[in-house]
């Protein structure tokens, strides 16, 4: 059997609807094409490290082995707190690495995803960002020079709005609610800290977001490579990182990366 290639996250890009893409060895994978048609996902075994790229047989965090895990910026803990991020001071694991991701403009926004959500992103990755969590809606809240300022607007934030995305209620039919995120961006003004507040846009319009998806099952389940190492069947869609099969099965494309697969 082929090695396959590494899993990573899906390329995801706006043309009228999301249009989504796998990064294979050979070069993109345009999903389009299938969706409504057989499609079928197969892991081969081989796990490999997707910051190093050595060959593991298990992952510590997210795709990365352990050495990747203790010292690759990649891996460091202000990437999911990113309040603690200290690359406006120099610092950080491979502070060239953290001047050119983190030490660069970021936005706080808001989505909408079944619910009001707060989040950060580097500004060069909306509406990337948002496509990856499956928001049908967004809108940028706050623009700030450096990783560290956005953390902070989000955890004064998070008192107020949820910091993560409900996977199955994203995983359904979910109109975008602009009442819900103006509502919301109105409460946030109101409450964000004073030091903070300078940082606040005046008013950003929320963004639409489609995604191809010709239905949704009334119920999904969530596949994990390591217990199901085959997923086929007809392709109903694609949204957010996941794929979404007819019987209701769906993958988490991002959470199984560097687990190699074959596809087709």
């Amino acid at each position: 059997m082929s090695d396959g290639s590494p899993l990573r996250k899906m390329l995801a890009g706006l043309d009228g609807q999301v249009q989504y893409a796998l990064a294979l060895n050979d070069g993109p994978l345009e999903l389009a094409p299938f969706i409504g048609d057989i499609f079928t996902v197969r892991a081969t075994g081989v796990l490999s490290c997707t910051i190093c790229g050595k060959r593991v047989k298990k992952f510590y965090g997210q795709g990365s082995c352990f050495p990747c895990l203790q010292t690759a910026p990649e891996a460091a803990e202000c990437i999911v707190r990113p309040e603690l991020c200290r690359a406006h001071l120099g610092e950080g694991r491979d502070p060239d690495w953290e001047r050119d991701h983190h030490f660069t403009e970021h936005a706080v926004y808001l989505s909408y995803t079944g619910g009001v959500k707060v989040g950060v992103t580097r500004a060069t990755q909306v509406p990337v960002r948002w496509i990856d969590q499956g928001a049908v809606s967004a809108l940028i809240l706050a623009r700030v020079p450096y990783r560290q300022l956005a953390g902070l607007i989000e955890v004064d934030l998070k008192r107020l709005f949820a910091d993560r995305t409900n996977w199955r209620a994203m995983l359904k039919l979910v109109p975008p609610d602009h009442m819900a995120l103006r509502e919301a961006r109105s409460v946030a003004r109101n409450a964000l800290r004073d030091d903070l507040q300078q940082y606040l846009l005046p008013a950003e319009e929320p963004m639409d977001i489609h995604y191809p998806v010709l239905a949704y099952p009334p119920k999904v389940t969530s596949v994990q490579l390591d217990k199901t190492p085959e997923v086929s069947g007809r392709l109903l869609g694609i949204k957010g990182q996941y794929l979404i099969w007819e019987d209701g099965r769906v993958l988490n494309v991002r959470n199984h990366s560097g687990y190699h697969v074959t596809v087709g």
